[in-house]
Order: structure tokens, then C-alpha cells, then sequence
């Protein structure tokens, strides 16, 4: 169609208006709108501020949290007298700065808090501890969670056994590893910290075998490997973390069982990021097993004997962020109990390092290097 010279001038003036119009338009439109490939209105923050969800992320932390873990813990045997002249806070005045920098603090409980019951197998070494004294005070140390899969948890019978569970909770300590039955003793724990959810599986490797729980039996939950797959899988489902404690090994011993390392690595395959091993009393290396991490033995830690070899231990802490384990940190101890009287001592200086030093030789057996920052064993996971 031909247009008049009226109408291309109508034509032109109308195109200049849309185009002021649009261009209002561009220079009045709120900061920060725009239209996507698709028309739809997407949200940016100005060039100078960070994007929203970067400015949510900077202020938030990060879901960072670490794990205490210590070796064998048993407040009786001939430490009681000490413990009832000193009261039972004594064995963790000087390493409970060390605990309360974690938000879980695990340990391995041999010995039931009793004060009844009665032992149905013959045994060279029986322990039991009061327990209105020893709960609380494992309480008021930082424990909130502790092993019962080991063979001293029924040395005063079932009845021994279902005392420490009770004692624990009421401390407001979670109990792993036993229970009234097999399913009870295999069941995990999951606890919080800071908003990550974390679960605890505790086996028994060690006689005696009447100990063991069974289907309608109570007693500790045997570390079957297919148990330990089933379990480790099952909890992972409902959990971020999964943490995995042992009682294993030779006593005294730093050479490694080959079961040992089959049910680590069974573990870990199997989603766990940390094993915990006890039991010899002494110190066994450290491995870096895919993205997990294995302490074969943490030693003992507060142990009322009067041992010549169990004479140095850890600390160890176990940092997570984002839900991964990202470093360990092996804090030494002087435990020889002549020296310390069943009071574990953090170790500085020359003595600090001698631990190190031999913690690093056992964990280069399993293809691990430690380094040595300052008398503390360091291990960071990337």
C-alpha cells in the first residue's frame, strides 16, 4: 500500500515516540532486571555487590565440625583409689581443653558402670566403675558418645550392661556398639553438629565369644564384615557422615592383623569416612584409604593400670567441612601412669615429637605420611 505524505509523516512521528518511549523505558527499569533468553524476569545483584546467593554463602559458615576421638577409657582397677581421693573430673583436668574443641567426643568405654550384677565367665582381668560418679564426669569432660564394644562391657553379666546403658543416657551420653540383642548393638547413633548428621557404628573382633550379642541375646555387636557393609550402607542413607569404631587387633602389638585392614577398607568402600580401632593399648599407624581415614589403634587413654607399655597416646581430632573429612590432627599424650597417675598430659617438645616421629614410621607401613607441625601429627585430606 502507498502511503501519503501524511501518512509517512504520521508513520515517522509515531516511530520516534515508541522509541523515546523505549528508551524511558530502558532508563527507568529497576537495577538488576533483566529478561532471560526465554522473557522471564532473572534477578542479578549490581556489579559491585556480590550475587545474592554468594552474599548468603559469605555469611554463612561453612558446615565445619570436629570429632574428638581418644583410646581406651576405664575409671576403676587401681586408679580407684586415686580417683576417690581426687574425685572423677581428675583423669581430664589437663586434656579437656582439647575435647571441648570438638562438638563429638568419642571414646572407648571398657568396663561397665555398675554396681551390681555378677560375672558369667571366668576372666583374668574383671572392671566395673560406679556409675553416678563415672557418667557425669565423662560427661562434664565433652563425651557425649562412647564405644561398648569390647570384651570388658559384660564383665558383670547383662545386668551390668543394661546399668551402663542406663547410666550413660541419663549423663546424656549416647551408648554404641551393645545392647539387649544383636539388632540393638548394631543399631548406629546419629547425632547432630552443626546441622550435619553423623553416625556411629561400634564392632567387637575379641574374646570372649560369649560376649557377642546374639538375635535374643545381649551383648556386643560381633564385626562380621557383612554386617559391617550392611550397616555402613544402611546408615549412610540417613546420614552425611559415617564414623566406624573397632575393637581389635593384639594387645601391645603395633603389627597389624590382615583382618584388620580387610574390615577397614570394607568399612570405608562402603561410605565410611573415618575408622576408630582399640584395644592394644599401644599406638598402630595411620592409613589414608581413598577419601576415608583409619587409626588403627588410638592407645589407651584414661586406664586405671599400671601399665610398662601402654605409656603414650593421642588426641585425635578429626575436622569435616562441606560434609568431607578434610584434616586429622594427632595430638600426643603422656599415659604411663607411674608419671601421670591417671591423669593423661599433653606432650610439648622433644617428647612431643618422639611420638610423632614414631607414628609417622608406622603409618608410611601403610603408604601415609604424617607431617610434624610442632609436635602435633598432621594429615590433610584434599
Amino acid at each position: 500500500m502507498r502511503l501519503s505524505p501524511h501518512a509517512g509523516g504520521l508513520w515517522i512521528r509515531t516511530l520516534i515516540a515508541a522509541l523515546c518511549l523505549a528508551c524511558v523505558s530502558c532508563a527507568t527499569q529497576a537495577p538488576g532486571l533483566t529478561k532471560s533468553k526465554t522473557g522471564e524476569d532473572l534477578t542479578t545483584a549490581p556489579l559491585s555487590q556480590p550475587a545474592p546467593e554468594d552474599a548468603e554463602r559469605a555469611d554463612k559458615p561453612h558446615s565445619e565440625f570436629r570429632i574428638a576421638a581418644v583410646g581406651d577409657i576405664m575409671l576403676g582397677g587401681t586408679a580407684a583409689p586415686e580417683l576417690q581421693k581426687y574425685g572423677y573430673d581428675y583423669p581430664f583436668a589437663q586434656v579437656q581443653p582439647l575435647l571441648k574443641q570438638a562438638q563429638i567426643v568419642f571414646g572407648n568405654l571398657e568396663g561397665p558402670l555398675t554396681d551390681g550384677g555378677a560375672s558369667e565367665v571366668s576372666k583374668q582381668y574383671v572392671f566395673r566403675s560406679p556409675p553416678d560418679k563415672v557418667a557425669p564426669a565423662l560427661a562434664r569432660a565433652g563425651f557425649n558418645i562412647v564405644s561398648l564394644a569390647n570384651n570388658h562391657s559384660l564383665d558383670y553379666g547383662p545386668q551390668g550392661l543394661a546399668d551402663t546403658r542406663a547410666a550413660l543416657v541419663t549423663a546424656g551420653i549416647h551408648p554404641v556398639g551393645a545392647g539387649s540383642n544383636e539388632a540393638e548393638a548394631r543399631a548406629p547413633v546419629y547425632m547432630k553438629a552443626n546441622g550435619v548428621t553423623v553416625a556411629f557404628l561400634a564392632y567387637s573382633l575379641v574374646f570372649p565369644e560369649e560376649f557377642w550379642a546374639g538375635p535374643e541375646k545381649p551383648g556386643t555387636a560381633f564385626g562380621h564384615e557383612r554386617f559391617v557393609r550392611a550397616d555402613v550402607a544402611a546408615a549412610q542413607a540417613k546420614a552425611d557422615v559415617v564414623v566406624v569404631s573397632f575393637h581389635w587387633g593384639q594387645e601391645g602389638k603395633t603389627e597389624l592383623r590382615d583382618y584388620q585392614v580387610q574390615l577397614a577398607h570394607a568399612a570405608i568402600d562402603a561410605g565410611a569416612a573415618a575408622v576408630l580401632g582399640h584395644h592394644p593399648h599401644i599406638l598402630q599407624g595411620v592409613e589414608r584409604y581413598r577419601q576415608g581415614v583409619i587409626l588403627y589403634s588410638l592407645g589407651n587413654f584414661a586406664f586405671g593400670s599400671y601399665s610398662n607399655t601402654a605409656t603414650r597416646s593421642v588426641i585425635s581430632l578429626l575436622t569435616f567441612r562441606d560434609k568431607q573429612l578434610r584434616e586429622l590432627r594427632l595430638v600426643p599424650l603422656n599415659v604411663k601412669n607411674a608419671e601421670v597417675v591417671f591423669q593423661p598430659k599433653p606432650l610439648v617438645g622433644p617428647e612431643a615429637t618422639e611420638v610423632v616421629e614414631r607414628l609417622r614410621q608406622l603409618s608410611q607401613e601403610r603408604g601415609t605420611d604424617l607431617e610434624d607441625q610442632e609436635g602435633t601429627a598432621v594429615l590433610v585430606l584434599k
